[in-house]
């Protein structure tokens, strides 16, 4: 397995956080497993976030269970975000977050170019081996990002 493919949960997960999810994986080597659920908006905004609250309404997603008092995001715009690792074909995580927010508030940046999680999701070393071994997990080779 590596970074930039989609894992999609299977029915063993009913019933858990991750049921009905599809996760982006952003890293994946000898510290573990990172991704992002995809599919599961944050029922919030970002203006609505006191620290963006005179920003854009610009939709949040729900990143996974860990680690949810901070913001995380993919994009696939580096010319206007600097700073961020690539993962996939022309997906980046992270990099120059206020560069980012200026951008979405100038509508420069858009839902087709950047996806903001609160929380991730994280595994350690061979445990996300072990999940798909074990039938909780999907491997997908695409999936929707933007």
């Amino acid at each position: 397995m590596k970074a930039g493919i989609f894992i999609n949960s299977t029915s063993l997960l009913e019933k858990s956080v991750f049921e009905s999810t599809v996760i982006y994986i952003t890293e994946y080597n000898e510290n573990g497993a990172m991704g992002f659920i995809v599919n599961n908006r944050f029922p919030r905004k970002l203006n609505e976030l006191e620290e963006f609250s005179h920003g854009r309404d610009f939709p949040l997603w729900e990143g996974g269970p860990v680690d949810k008092e901070h913001l995380f995001f993919i994009h696939q715009r580096p010319d206007l975000i600097s700073g961020g690792e690539q993962v996939g074909d022309n997906i980046f995580l992270g990099g120059d977050f206020q560069a980012a927010v200026k951008h979405i508030n100038e509508h420069t940046l858009t839902e087709q170019d950047i996806k903001i999680f609160i929380g991730y999701c994280g595994w350690d070393y061979k445990e996300l081996d072990e999940e798909i071994d074990e039938g909780s997990w999907r491997i997908t080779q695409t999936g929707k990002l933007f």
